[in-house]
């Protein structure tokens, strides 16, 4: 099955927004979000029963969301209580139909109710694709041993030289710090 990587937001209790990076499944004409146990987005799914998913190309909300940047720009949906990136090229607004409960990652089946188109989407430079990738690596840095993180980081080094542009180069500066405080952290436990 196909994942989507996207950025998902809800609101929380108090009408601040949770802004999560999360992989998106098609189920035939529903969307499948599975948060795992615990999480706030999962907490605001089973609390509201909507979500609003954002389709963006500027990587630096997914690497700024798994270095604690959650500060960006939004608009109001249109239909469910909930808010879009002002970085989304399009956005989706559901509303859960069905959960399959489960103890480590509830599966939420959601139909889309409104969906809202806002610039283009030209495509991803490979740059782009290595912060997506890098950001992937660093939501597993705890379950990954030093060799793989370097090996990955090795690989995608190569299209961010190439091809990234300032942005790209914000968001894996930012995703750098957080895996060489990793790094040092894991040395010094060593030691």
């Amino acid at each position: 099955m196909m994942i989507y990587e996207t950025i998902v937001t809800t609101l929380n209790a108090d009408d601040s927004v949770q802004i999560a990076p999360m992989g998106l499944r098609r189920v035939d004409d529903l969307y499948l979000i599975a948060p795992f146990r615990p999480s706030t987005t999962l907490a605001n799914l089973e609390r509201s029963g909507v979500a609003v998913v954002n389709l963006t190309d500027d990587v630096r909300v997914f690497a700024g969301c798994l270095t604690g940047r959650y500060d960006w720009p939004l608009q109001p949906a249109e239909v469910v209580a909930g808010r879009y990136l002002d970085a989304a090229l399009s956005h989706l607004e559901l509303r859960v139909e069905r959960v399959d409960e489960d103890e480590l990652r509830p599966r939420f089946y959601c139909r889309c109710v409104h969906e809202g188109m806002h610039k283009p989407f030209l495509g991803f430079n490979r740059a782009q694709v290595a912060v997506l990738e890098c950001a992937i690596l660093v939501s597993r840095l705890d379950r990954l041993p030093r060799e793989k993180i370097t090996n990955e980081l090795e690989y995608l080094q190569i299209a961010m030289d190439k091809t990234a542009g300032e942005r790209e180069r914000q968001a894996w500066d930012w995703l750098m710090e957080r895996i060489n405080a990793h790094l040092d952290a894991d040395a010094a436990q060593d030691a």
